[in-house]
């Protein structure tokens, strides 16, 4: 018997009874229980389409096809009748004729499932012979660097084409042609590289007949499980390795951050860990020059070095693309062996504001919410953030949300991807973040759709924070914004009609001189709604890089120890004191750029600088080139010789993410293993034994670590959101802090009861908008605004090292409007020379109206012309994050 009201129910498959999902299909019922029926075009990802004919089965006496047809209670299913043999036959026959021309034999071998499906049924070649054979032959097309199509072995499946729209949710290819000619493409004629494909490689990975497949495979003899290395998504890859070298990369199904998807740089851009301009050796600066060196001769000057400038003289930047236990050491280095707080990375110029705005207002400063849940959003609102582009699989998860029927509001200066998929796109002005916010709040609370019951009970400072919103009537929001009030208010609607929302920004909110001000409006509207602590709702700044949220929690930063617990709380002091022994400074040290103003300014002599390369990331580059030129002692631990590696007097040759053991912490919350796939390259050395050894030099205890695993056994002990994270216990799957004990489970989504704050509730903050630093005037009379490509990470030391990568995206191109373009008479191809009060650039124009009128867009991936010599380093008062999203410009056609 079969209870209605469970969600099981029992079927006979073959004659034997069986317990399957009551939401199953029959087809998804038979695998479940190891009984096969042939199939192509069905994905467990992919909505059931029934396109190849394979799987038919008799269900309760006649055929149907099993992938679309979900089971019924006592329902009775034949894989195995004459019926279902001879219909399956019969398909399979005519997919082999135009697959494989007639023949049993597949060039793509084991990589072909209709070729296991022709055995498993019994084809053979007599009854071939008797059909029609196609006599067309097709070119491959070959034009994307990664993947290659061939046409003759497609059977139309369709699975690539449901692929890229239902997953990826580009629809870059479709059935192109007609009757015997119909193929797969994206325009009759035109190639795969002039599609709008993403290079994502998705759709190969699920072509039953290799019609699709990767360009250039290698198979590697064994795979290593580890964490990709790129951006803050932190997607599980295996590593495939074949001959001491990277060969490959796929994505592991069983991680809940990625399910096994991947990006064009998560699947391709393993390249550069093979590349031969590695850093191989030390090097030593000698009359002027970089020459190679000893480990015993580098080391040995290096700790020589810092042991004249410790204290207030001395600093590191540590990095988040380093684990977390080679972070938790560069602090600990900093603190307990040259005695400052002078320790700072990468964070400070993009999400710094995310950790000074959310800790105000919720207790702590990371993504309150896991990724997967925002695929179950009824909302999303995607402020500031170019999701599909700089976090790809998290904007999987976008599209998720709208397949289910979620509402999605974008907010960008720019027209993005993803906003031809919004319900709502809100073209403001760059800098403009506060009053589109402040006035979405004022409709919300004007119009009743405020949750009064979650601000009784869980907030505090509401009164003052509905007083200030007096100052964002509609005509205010609209001059300052550029959007007419109407739009705002049906945003304002939309956000707090459709709940669970989930907000989800990046550092279109965060790189402003206000940048705490626009994360504290995000944390507002999300207490205003009651949209936080509970699932696919909350306040989500997306980490630009693989473990820039671990380099946080383990203390680079200037102000606070591992766990965020404050530098100048003396119990903290104490805490940290008894357990490195050795007495500690209270005072904050310096942040990133006052740490290259020290320099200029005469106070910092000697700087660590361990995986950055401020001579292209920081903004007003020039100061930052000018400052590592004058520093006494410059020491560039990293992989390769990067721009800032030629201002060192020492170059310490660096392991990658492959080279070595640790973890990363995903943008999620999410701690997660890094895995040694192959030996470091030459002479280069993890940055864990690098550190290590240059402690030792310098006569510290408490650096004796043989494994990475003891380094995480230090850290949880002094971290309490680490407390119950082990590699035994992320073995498998990542656990997401906090996790303060050995049998906590790790926590889906924050401030579900309480917010860690003094008083244990939310806290709204009343907000003044500020204009940006630099607005437009008659000498610079446009505006400048940054972006990443999809294409390259941060200042593309790793991915110009990837050749398809460079192939996509192979220069700075600047994002012009047509009405300026026009003005400049400018056209698409020509170059442009780009000047602000800093510096100037030569690139490429690219005239679309992605950007608005008055707005131009550039990267910053390219050294050739580098933007950051044009941004302005003025800063958030609060964050110290310079306004890398917003200055004045001039733009002047070359020649």
């Amino acid at each position: 018997m079969t209870d209605i009201m469970t969600s099981k129910v029992q079927v006979s498959i073959d004659g034997r009874t069986v317990e399957v999902d009551r939401s199953a299909t029959v087809l998804a019922a038979a695998l479940e229980n190891d009984v096969f029926i042939p199939h192509l075009c069905h994905d467990p990802d992919l909505i059931p389409a029934g396109v190849c004919r394979l799987c038919f089965v008799e269900l309760d006496g006649r055929l149907v096809t099993s992938c679309n047809t979900p089971v019924t209670a006592g329902a009775t299913i034949r894989t195995d009748t004459a019926a279902v043999k001879e219909t399956v036959r019969g398909a399979v026959e005519l997919l082999l004729v135009n697959h494989h021309r007639g023949s049993l034999d597949c060039d793509e071998g084991e990589a072909c499932e209709l070729q296991k499906i022709a055995r498993f049924v019994g084809i053979d070649e007599a009854r071939l012979r008797r059909l029609r054979h196609p006599d067309r032959n097709l070119a491959a097309d070959t034009s994307n660097p990664f993947l290659e199509f061939d046409p003759n072995i497609c059977v139309l499946c369709g699975i690539c084409v449901r692929t890229c729209d239902e997953i990826v949710g580009v629809a870059a290819i479709d059935f192109v042609q007609r009757g015997v000619y119909t193929t797969i493409g994206s325009a009759p004629g035109e190639q795969w590289i002039d599609s709008d494909c993403v290079s994502c490689g998705e759709c190969v990975v699920r072509c039953p007949t290799g019609s699709l497949s990767l360009t250039d495979v290698e198979v590697p003899e064994r795979e290593v499980k580890t964490t990709c290395t790129y951006c803050g998504c932190g997607c599980g890859i295996h590593l495939g390795v074949a001959g001491g070298r990277i060969v490959s990369a796929r994505g592991v199904r069983e991680n809940p951050s990625n399910e096994g998807r991947l990006c064009v740089k998560g699947r391709f851009g393993f390249e550069f860990v093979n590349a031969p301009d590695r850093l191989k050796t030390p090097l030593i600066r000698r009359g002027g020059v970089l020459e190679e060196a000893t480990w015993d001769e580098a080391l040995d000057l290096v700790a020589e070095k810092f042991s004249v400038h410790r204290g207030a003289s001395f600093a590191a930047i540590a990095s988040a693309k380093l684990t977390n236990e080679e972070n938790y050491l560069i602090q600990k280095l900093a603190r307990a062996v040259q005695g400052t707080n002078t320790v700072d990375h990468c964070a400070r110029l993009c999400h710094s504001p995310s950790v000074a705005g959310l800790v105000q207002s919720f207790g702590s400063g990371a993504m309150t919410n896991s990724s997967q849940e925002i695929g179950d959003a009824r909302c999303v609102f995607a402020i500031g953030t170019n999701t599909t582009a700089a976090h790809p699989i998290i904007g999987l998860q976008v599209m998720r949300s709208i397949r289910q029927g979620g509402k999605l509001i974008v907010a960008n200066p720019r027209r993005i991807e993803l906003a031809q998929h919004a319900d709502l796109f809100i073209q403001h002005r760059a800098g403009s973040d506060v009053a589109l916010l402040m006035g979405m709040m004022r409709v919300i609370l004007d119009e009743g759709l405020h949750d009064p019951q979650f601000i009784a009970l869980r907030c505090e400072n509401f009164e003052a924070f509905r007083e200030s919103l007096a100052r964002y009537d509609d005509a205010t929001v609209e001059e300052k914004t550029g959007v007419p009030f109407a739009r705002i208010a049906a945003a304002a609607r939309m956000y707090a009609e459709n709940s669970p929302a989930s907000i989800l920004y990046a550092m279109g909110i965060t790189q402003h001189t206000h940048g705490t001000d626009n994360v504290l409006a995000t944390s507002n509207l999300a207490l205003l709604t009651g949209n936080v602590g509970r699932p696919s709702s909350g306040v989500n700044p997306l980490r630009g890089q693989s473990n820039v949220q671990g380099a946080c929690d383990m203390g680079a930063l200037p102000n606070v120890y591992p766990g965020y617990q404050k530098v100048d709380r003396p119990e903290v002091k104490a805490k940290f004191e008894a357990a490195w022994g050795v007495e500690l400074d209270d005072a904050p040290g310096l942040t990133h750029l006052e740490i290259l103003s020290g320099v200029t300014g005469g106070r910092i002599k000697a700087i660590y600088l361990v995986g950055e390369n401020p001579a292209l990331s920081e903004a007003d580059a020039t100061h930052a080139q000018e400052a590592m030129d004058q520093v006494d002692f410059l020491v560039v631990q990293d992989i390769f010789l990067t721009e800032s590696a030629r201002y060192a007097d020492v170059v310490l040759p660096a392991a990658t993410f492959a080279e070595k053991e640790g973890t990363f912490t995903n943008t999620e919350r999410r701690v997660q293993r890094v895995r040694k796939a192959i030996e470091p390259v030459g002479g280069a050395r993890t940055d864990l034994w690098i550190t290590c050894e240059i402690a030792k030099r310098l006569g510290a205890a408490g650096f004796d670590f043989e494994t990475a695993a003891e380094v995480m056994d230090e850290i949880r002990a002094l971290t309490p959101s680490y407390g119950g994270i082990t590699y035994e216990r992320i073995e498998e799957t990542g656990l997401q802090w906090p996790c303060p004990g050995a049998d906590h489970p790790g926590t889906r989504y924050l401030h579900g009861e309480r917010f860690p704050t003094r008083s244990g509730r939310g806290r709204f903050f009343p907000l003044t908008y500020r204009p940006p630093d630099e607005e437009p005037d008659d000498e610079f009379p446009l505006v400048l605004t940054t972006e990443r490509s999809l294409y390259h990470y941060h200042t593309s030391t790793m991915t110009r090292r990837v050749p398809g990568l460079e192939l996509l995206r192979s220069e700075e191109l600047v994002e012009i409007h047509p009405q300026d373009a026009a003005a400049l008479r400018v056209a698409t191809g020509d170059e442009v020379r780009v000047t602000t009060r800093r510096g100037e650039v030569v690139a490429r124009a690219l005239v679309t109206e992605v950007s608005p009128p008055g707005t131009i867009c550039m990267t910053f991936h390219f050294h050739e012309a580098p933007t950051n010599v044009l941004t302005n380093a003025a800063y958030d008062p609060v964050a110290k994050i310079p306004e890398t999203k917003v200055c004045a410009v001039r733009v002047e056609p070359v020649g």
